[in-house]
């Protein structure tokens, strides 16, 4: 009878253990895609973006053209698109000059002298985005249409100085990207660790195996004078 209370609270350790252990094996499951997912969506755009370098500090753009097109012929490329998976069938088309005057420098009615002239405008360096982080109909009133000729704050590429963007943060950047690799990997690694710890017996010997030993007095070897 006295036995009862060890052989419940086995019963109760092991239930703990399954459910545990439950939960580690989808938190695994769930960070291994969880990463595949993040890999064209954060990680690749974040790399090209700090490859591409660009300027930290906004330059001078004004914007040379606008054009709105339809059919997937004329829109081969977007200034902005929402939604970074699929073909665009209705596209706005921006193009700008721009100086590297920094914007916070410059005093209008001054002219400038354009750096780079009429070349193509992104909304940021994928080109693509999705709501509300990203609304196409409100960038494309903010930069072109009436609002052609106003100079505005944009961001251009010091490795490729074609490409230009009106949102661009370093920090934010290289964030994103920390976080979307060392999040996922974190978890999956932590989570089959245990799994391994708890399952593979192997795994808890091996560990031993290479584990400093410190001699004490109650050693044979010790006694024997072997240290």
């Amino acid at each position: 009878m006295e036995e009862k209370p060890e052989v419940e609270m086995i019963s109760v350790a092991e239930s703990a253990k399954f459910y545990a252990s439950l939960c580690l094996g989808t938190t695994a499951i769930l960070s291994v895609f969880a990463f595949l997912f993040l890999i064209p969506f954060v990680v690749d755009p974040a790399v090209a973006a700090l490859l591409a370098d660009y300027e930290p500090e906004p330059v001078t753009c004004v914007a040379s053209r606008h054009i709105y097109a339809e059919g997937l012929r004329n829109c081969s490329w977007a200034s902005c698109r929402e939604g970074c998976t699929r073909e665009a069938t209705r596209c706005h088309q921006i193009f700008v000059n721009y100086s590297r005057v920094p914007f916070r420098d410059y005093r209008p009615p001054v002219p400038l002298e354009w750096d780079v002239a009429d070349t193509r405008f992104l909304v940021n360096a994928e080109g693509c985005g999705y709501p509300p982080g990203v609304n196409c109909t409100r960038f494309a009133r903010q930069y072109g249409g009436e609002s052609a000729g106003t100079p505005f704050p944009c961001y251009y590429s010091r490795v490729y100085p074609d490409v230009v963007v009106a949102r661009y943060s370093w920090d934010d950047t290289l964030r994103h990207l920390v976080l979307s690799i060392a999040i996922p990997n974190l978890l999956f690694a932590a989570s089959v660790g245990v799994l391994s710890y708890w399952y593979c017996p192997g795994c808890g010997r091996a560990c031993h195996k290479y584990m400093h030993h410190f001699p004490n007095e109650d050693d044979e070897d010790y006694e024997d004078g072997a240290y």
